[in-house]
């Protein structure tokens, strides 16, 4: 594994740290969703820089940067584009804001199902359809979509199919006292702050290359599958993860061990991933709802019940 591999990540969390303060785990599970090829969502209350943070994270990668602010009665075009028709007969193509490297899908769950609908060839297959014609988007391609808590006034939940495309959930929360003052204290360098690109889109492809050469063993393996295979087994789960869930840990646990500096995976890993993969893809059943079991706690006693592998 070349010093390179390792040096990428590093400057990319260095540049955005400069602009938003604390949030490390979130910018964790950034650059664990990028390195993988996946997306991010992100859960959590106005204000809380979900916005900033993703808009700092696509400028230091160098690419390029859309955001959709969703509403009730945006449409599907809104997103994807469309074909504008011509007085001369002819049609010319109208990309949407989907196609860019970094995509924030701001308060996704403000959008109807149809609409939301419209991300999901996009986050599965690097590519949107539009009157039968296929257009590939510029690559790296990563939707970082928030979305505010469950349950918020005039909003719709994310689908199930919707939900799966997602890599990994962040929870976005009130900065520490401790944060909030150096944000306070330092707002006028922090705003008028400029972000450099360290790296460009070609980089973080041969970079994704590099994690699946990642070391990840039998035992690993399998320790994913027995925790993912528990939750289904759990009598209060109404909706359990798909497999796409166990792709989810197997691709983060990767690149989590090269943001760590290590070429192979190692259980720690794997737990450490375990609730931001897996929380947005689990339901309870009503009956559990009403003697307040939550997904969380559904997998925080997966990860005490399920024997560690003692090797990696």
């Amino acid at each position: 594994m070349t010093s390179k591999a390792f040096s990428i990540p590093d400057k990319i969390l260095s540049e955005v740290s400069k602009v938003v303060i604390g949030k490390e785990d979130t910018k964790e599970l950034l650059l664990v969703s990028l390195m993988s090829g996946g997306h991010l969502l992100i859960e959590g209350l106005a204000g809380t820089a979900k916005t900033t943070l993703a808009r700092v994270f696509a400028q230091a990668i160098g690419g390029e940067f859309k955001r959709i602010q969703f509403t009730p009665d945006m449409l599907p075009t809104d997103v994807t584009g469309f074909y504008m028709y011509l007085p001369d007969g002819n049609s010319r193509f109208v990309p949407g804001p989907v196609f860019a490297n970094i995509l924030l899908a701001d308060e996704l769950n403000r959008a109807t199902p149809r609409t939301q609908a419209a991300l999901v060839e996009a986050m599965q297959e690097n590519q949107v359809s539009i009157e039968g014609i296929t257009h590939p988007l510029p690559l790296p391609s990563m939707v970082i979509a928030s979305q505010i808590p469950y349950g918020g006034a005039g909003t719709y939940p994310l689908t199930e199919v919707q939900v799966d495309r997602f890599l990994l959930r962040a929870w976005s929360g009130y900065p520490t006292e401790e944060e909030e003052k150096q944000v306070i204290t330092n707002i006028d360098s922090i705003e008028e702050r400029k972000v450099e690109p360290v790296t460009e889109p070609q980089e973080l492809l041969e970079l994704r290359q590099l994690v699946k050469n990642i070391y990840l063993s039998e035992k690993v393996r399998d320790y994913i599958i027995s925790l993912v295979t528990h939750v289904r087994q759990n009598p209060d789960v109404l909706e359990s993860p798909s497999p796409r869930a166990s792709i989810a840990l197997y691709k983060a646990s990767r690149a989590l061990a090269l943001l760590r500096q290590r070429d192979f995976v190692i259980p720690d890993d794997v737990k450490r991933l375990f609730l931001p993969a897996l929380e947005h893809r689990v339901r309870i059943k009503p009956e559990a709802e009403m003697e307040d079991v939550m997904p969380r706690d559904i997998l925080e006693k997966t990860l005490s019940e399920v024997p560690v592998p003692k090797e990696p």
